[in-house]
């Protein structure tokens, strides 16, 4: 079964929230599928870091991406996002 790669960074609302309670909060909000491969801070200016995410969920979800911006933009501590790139992996 093939999976879909989605890189993306996670703009918080708060310029102090802690970036790794922003990603368990996303990771609770998660369908079980979806698996995060990898969570980093990447540095945008001022002291402001965004939350840079890898994740992965079956390619057989309907709609692509919509179901995950769905969720994102039900958590509360998210100002914005901005997808990435998304890939197709044949194995994982």
């Amino acid at each position: 079964m093939a999976r879909v790669l989605v890189s993306l960074k996670i703009y918080p609302k708060d310029a102090e929230a802690k970036r790794e309670e922003v990603a368990d909060k996303i990771r609770k909000a998660l369908p079980q599928d979806y698996i995060i491969i990898k969570a980093s801070e990447e540095p945008i200016a001022f002291g402001y870091t965004a939350l840079k995410l890898y994740l992965t969920f079956p390619e057989e979800t309907e709609g692509g991406t919509e179901k995950l911006e769905e969720i994102l933009r039900g958590i509360e501590d998210i100002d914005d996002f901005e997808i990435e790139s998304v890939s197709r992996l044949s194995s994982f």
